[in-house]
């Protein structure tokens, strides 16, 4: 099952090479909001009725023929406003479809990567730089000495890009290999799918098997959704033999590494016995220049204080800090305002400061801990091992890994606290996360400080 907004955010990679402008793509396709799929079409928001217009006028085809790519199994897109939403009816959020795979055959044209997603596009700084040194490598000189590759990292800080870059390259450099990007959840789903058709054609499971076997690269991203899925395991596991053994690259990215995934040993043996690579938050310097980047590439002239504001505000996810530049180009482009007027600028963000006032860092949540326990914030992240100090910190681990989640990787909360294992995380995390079951005094310090947090 594929939620809505999965849907959406392939359909945006393919409108965004497609999209002759990128000041159109900006301003009328990556406005556009989701709503659901009502029958077989695909609704979406927009925000008022000239905009409307212009998209069915000047994209409507785009946006068809864009989903029609990814999920043929959408035949139409409809654009409405919020005043056309009570007469809707019931939009599914949620639904399984058959997504078609980036499969290159003997007849088949080759898969479109994102074309604006090369190294060439890639800020490299210390928290990418020896991922993206290995996908270059690997980009290369597929299958020979880096295999297999694993990328891995929180959600929007450039492990699409990585994959795209590594994809656009080998198209280039070796025209005849046959290569395959897909979604670890498609394969699931193909695979629950030649299995039940098995009984009505005995070559659906061949097909499927040749499919996948018969490669030169497969590229599979969101590997953490093999976990729990027994039989769709072991078909990965025989499908990453037979490419492995026969010399074929196999390149795997995922939100964690491999010994955190809740799969079979022999699987996560596999997944790391080639190259891992994580991706890291960038620092300030060096999202500065991923957004310096982006300008150049869309022909933004922003200058250095509305970049360092953005690049402030967002510290973890390269895609929002993506949004918040077109959003200020946008906004100056409707009202005729300068980009670098900061009265623009705050006006362009006046929603977006209110919805960031509740944007949870790290160091949020470490202040609540301390004030909590009236302890020192460097005795907390610091080394100091006694149980006024040990308990508070397990607390605030626990919480910065239930509250952030998969956008905080276990490797950049273990360097928070002055450089700690990422196995150190995971025992705070499990540990706190098993006591607050059975103590009802961790329970509550627990919630008392999640309270704080929020300002409830």
């Amino acid at each position: 099952m594929l939620k809505i907004n999965q849907i959406w955010n392939n359909i945006l990679l393919e409108a965004e090479a497609k999209t002759p402008s990128t000041l159109a793509y900006d301003l009328y396709i990556n406005s556009l909001q989701p709503v659901g799929i009502y029958k077989d079409r695909l609704i979406l928001l927009t925000v008022n009725r000239a905009i409307k217009n212009i998209v069915d006028n000047n994209y409507k085809g785009i946006l068809k023929s864009c989903t029609n790519i990814v999920f043929p199994s959408i035949i139409d897109v409809e654009i409405i406003t919020e005043e056309d939403l009570p007469h809707l009816g019931n939009v599914q959020q949620e639904v399984d479809i058959p997504v078609t795979a980036s499969y290159v055959s003997d007849t088949e044209e080759k898969v479109s990567f994102v074309s604006q997603y090369t190294f060439e596009n890639f800020v490299i700084g210390k928290s990418n730089e020896y991922a993206e040194a290995v996908a270059r490598a690997v980009a290369d000189n597929p299958g020979t000495k880096y295999n297999p590759v694993y990328l891995w990292g929180g959600v929007g800080l450039g492990k699409t890009h990585l994959m795209h870059a590594i994809g656009n390259h080998i198209q280039r450099a070796f025209p005849d290999k046959k290569i395959m990007y897909v979604a670890c959840d498609q394969f699931v789903n193909e695979f629950i799918e030649s299995v039940r058709d098995t009984s009505n054609d005995s070559s659906s499971m061949k097909n499927f098997r040749d499919k996948y076997r018969k490669l030169d690269v497969l590229m599979m991203d969101d590997v953490q959704f093999l976990a729990g899925k027994e039989s769709s395991q072991e078909e990965m596991f025989h499908t990453f033999n037979a490419l492995y053994l026969a010399n074929k690259q196999i390149i795997l990215s995922s939100d964690r590494p491999p010994k955190e995934i809740k799969i079979e040993d022999r699987l996560k043996t596999r997944f790391g016995m080639g190259i891992i690579a994580d991706i890291q938050a960038p620092d300030l310097e060096t999202r500065i220049a991923i957004l310096q980047k982006k300008c150049n590439n869309k022909g933004y002239t922003l200058n250095i204080k509305v970049l360092s504001l953005i690049a402030e505000k967002i510290t973890n996810n390269i895609r929002e800090m993506e949004g918040m530049l077109n959003r200020i180009i946008s906004y100056s482009t409707l009202v005729g305002g300068d980009p670098n007027d900061l009265n623009i600028v705050n006006d362009a963000l006046r929603d977006y400061a209110d919805s960031s006032n509740d944007i949870i860092t790290i160091d949020h949540i470490v202040n609540a801990g301390c004030e909590y326990f009236h302890v020192k914030k460097e005795d907390l992240i610091g080394k100091k091992k006694n149980k006024e100090i040990v308990v508070p910190r397990q607390i605030c681990i626990y919480l910065i890994c239930d509250i952030l989640g998969q956008s905080m990787p276990l490797a950049t909360i273990g360097e928070f606290f002055g450089g700690r294992d990422h196995t150190t995380v995971m025992h705070a995390r499990d540990k706190i996360s098993e006591e607050i079951k059975t103590n009802d005094v961790t329970a509550a310090q627990v919630k008392d400080i999640r309270d704080k947090i929020y300002n409830r």
